[in-house]
């Protein structure tokens, strides 16, 4: 009795275990998570569940029976020590060993914190895991002056749901702009002036230097000589993927992820790795890539099942994301880079447009904000070669470019 073991019980792993027994496969099916809870979904822990517009039950994948319905074994609470590629078997936590004939590693990746003084400091949080909204979420409700380092996408929509909480809200931003290395100058000041027309303190080219504290708990942040007042600080400085039980396998990986091809295989043909650890061979845009978003764990889930079956399926799709700040809506397709060229459809300071980022001509990504029903047409263009003057001619539907 072996089957398919998974570890790291996230996005990824349910739908690789979802699609393993939704295209027939009947062997046995293992999931291992070091949460306590059942795979549940990240992007409400910053938006509706951390505003308390998105029930708890919600952020669940599957309902709490569905695992034991399609026979699932689950060992959540416990954690994978160690990989044995020769015996083929995973040790747990618990002293328990699970033998595979496939091992998908979707373990994730975890926040990355500031090497300064007083990070260690109670009320100095970050934001990955439900019981972390859950804190968020409390502290919210107390009208707690917050401070956010980093102004990427899981600062900026815990700023909002902060701001909408009646919270007083600054934000720390290293770079000279929130989003800077992901949207370039234009469209990054688009929302940096959204956070600040709702009353958050947002300073940009600014390091952290220390959090001060009081009887262990934090109360400010030291930026440039100044004490910003704190009752929280949210870090949200990135992520790094949880490469460790691969790393001790054996397997190629590093700081960049577990490294696979285009079906989500390491050189160990029985090993998988899927969701924001995996650096997985991208055959649309012709490298690796690793993507922590919401769309992606969902996809690779799938393909990893779908790689294990023997089916002919790639890793060949353009990244997707989407964010929810106040009234703006989002979302992003592609994979572009800061010093592209940038084209805009409509006003770039309103609130309705649609960007696209450009090389030698070349469509790379693309983006609507609160414009809708039009993403799909939007992936559609990505990699053609449209004139600029065309793309951001409103005159012109979309649906003819």
């Amino acid at each position: 009795m072996s089957g398919t073991v998974v570890v790291g019980a996230g996005l990824a792993a349910a739908h690789v275990v979802a699609t393993l027994r939704e295209e027939g496969d009947d062997q046995p099916v293992t999931l291992v998570g070091d949460e306590p809870v059942r795979p549940y979904e990240r992007p409400p822990l910053s938006k509706g569940y951390l505003q308390g517009a998105t029930p708890r039950d919600e952020v669940f994948v599957h309902p709490e029976d569905w695992y034991a319905e399609h026979d699932v074994e689950t060992r959540f609470g416990t954690t994978a020590t160690a990989v044995d590629r020769e015996a083929r078997t995973v040790a747990l936590s618990d002293g328990g060993v699970l033998g595979y004939d496939h091992l998908v590693i979707a373990t994730g990746s975890s926040p990355r914190t500031l090497d300064v003084p007083g990070a260690d400091l109670d009320g100095v949080r970050t934001l990955r895991r439900l019981a972390d909204s859950d804190l968020l979420r409390g502290d919210l409700d107390a009208r707690s002056r917050l401070v956010i380092v980093g102004g990427g996408w899981i600062g900026l929509e815990v700023a909002a749901a902060a701001r909408s909480a009646g919270c007083d809200v600054t934000v720390l931003e290293y770079a000279a702009q929130p989003l800077l290395r992901v949207l370039g100058p234009q469209l990054a000041a688009h929302f940096a002036a959204l956070h600040r027309a709702h009353g958050v303190d947002l300073r940009t080219g600014v390091g952290v230097e220390a959090f001060d504290g009081a009887a262990g708990r934090v109360t400010g942040v030291r930026v440039g000589g100044e004490l910003v007042p704190a009752d929280v600080v949210l870090v949200g400085v990135g992520a790094a993927p949880n490469v460790g039980l691969a790393v001790a396998a054996g397997l190629a990986a590093d700081a960049r992820g577990i490294v696979v091809d285009e079906r989500l295989r390491t050189a160990d043909p029985a090993v998988l790795a899927a969701g924001d650890v995996a650096l997985a061979h991208n055959t649309a845009l012709g490298h690796g890539l690793r993507v922590e978003h919401w769309d992606n764990a969902i996809r690779q889930g799938a393909l990893a099942a779908r790689s294990i079956l023997g089916q002919d399926a790639v890793h060949d799709w353009q990244p997707y994301f989407y964010t929810d700040q106040y009234d703006l809506g989002m979302e992003y397709v592609g994979f572009a880079d800061a010093d592209d060229d940038v084209v805009v459809r409509g006003d770039p300071a309103g609130s309705e447009l649609v960007a696209f980022w450009l090389r030698d001509g070349r469509v790379r990504a693309a983006m609507n904000v609160n414009v809708w029903d039009v993403n799909d047409r939007l992936r559609a263009l990505v990699g053609r070669r449209i004139p600029p003057e065309r793309l951001a001619d409103e005159s012109v539907p979309l649906a003819e470019l």
